[in-house]
């Protein structure tokens, strides 16, 4: 199987729109609800274009970390980042935020580039990456939904 390009994943949440976009933009809180992203810090001003953050993530054995710069931060409506690889955007996520309470969420990934270690270890090491990646949104998702209803 080759490396994931593409997917998404969307979730119903009893919340106003704004309150849901501030919980996903608190990177910091990623941890809580994902499968795969153990933490994540800022690494200067928070939740602006431009502004970047470091993700410490595992599957499994394998660990790794990433650098991000915010693409879009369109509250309450988007908020979309890019991993980097080089300096250079390798794998856009993006957040969209429909209604207000219901709030319709919506969870995708577009890989732009793929760096030749990550696409080797991912070959290697992460076997059904693309499911893997599906059902981390999901579970991600999820966990935000009960953070938001709580």
């Amino acid at each position: 199987m080759g490396v994931p390009t593409t997917a998404q994943a969307e979730v119903e949440i009893d919340a106003p729109a704004a309150a849901v976009y501030d919980l996903v933009t608190d990177v910091t809180r990623m941890g809580e609800w994902s499968p795969e992203c153990v933490k994540c810090e800022w690494l200067g001003e928070p939740g602006q274009v431009g502004s970047t953050f470091k993700g410490h993530n595992r599957s499994g054995p394998v660990r790794w970390s990433t650098v991000a710069r915010v693409l879009v931060a369109d509250r309450p409506n988007e908020f979309s980042f890019a991993t980097l690889y080089k300096d250079n955007p390798s794998t856009r996520w993006t957040y969209r935020f429909q209604g207000d309470g219901p709030t319709t969420v919506t969870e995708s990934f577009e890989a732009i580039t793929s760096p030749p270690l990550i696409a080797l270890a991912e070959r290697l090491f992460l076997r059904n990456r693309q499911a893997q990646l599906e059902e981390g949104m999901a579970k991600t998702l999820s966990a935000i939904k009960a953070a938001a209803e709580a």
